[in-house]
């Protein structure tokens, strides 16, 4: 007998009440070797920031984990390991009745051209990938 599923729920905008009060954006320190920032925003079909989002993201290899809000202006920011292959990453907002998945791609090219979008780009000594939840620049999204 299969049960029915419980219905997801619409999140947010309160994810500064509960889930970011302590710095959790550091999946390696950030003087290890290796070590970059890795930035980005939180957009949304208009190109406006969303600025009471939540990123996730989830390095395999490592088995690390790590989680940043956005600010005012839609960014985030985290210290990864510069040489692992891609990253995953979860996208949490207001109006989502599930997250969102997508990868990105750090030390790593990916072989079908729809990910190449996910590749991260060097920005003044950072990497950078920023996220479109709509629109004609959406980032491209897993299935969950």
């Amino acid at each position: 007998m299969t049960l029915p599923r419980t219905p997801s729920q619409t999140v947010g905008p309160f994810y500064e009440i509960g889930l970011c009060r302590r710095p959790e954006n550091e999946l390696v320190q950030p003087d290890e070797l290796g070590a970059v920032r890795l930035i980005g925003r939180l957009l949304d079909g208009e190109d406006t920031p969303v600025n009471d989002g939540v990123i996730e993201l989830w390095d395999a290899r490592s088995r690390r984990w790590g989680r940043c809000g956005t600010d005012p202006d839609g960014r985030f920011s985290f210290v990864v390991a510069g040489d692992v292959p891609h990253i995953e990453a979860y996208v949490f907002a207001r109006g989502l009745l599930r997250h969102q998945l997508t990868r990105i791609y750090v030390a790593e090219e990916p072989e079908d051209a729809l990910l190449t979008s996910l590749v991260a780009v060097q920005e003044d000594g950072a990497l950078r990938f920023d996220i479109r939840l709509q629109g004609d620049r959406e980032t491209v999204f897993f299935a969950v």
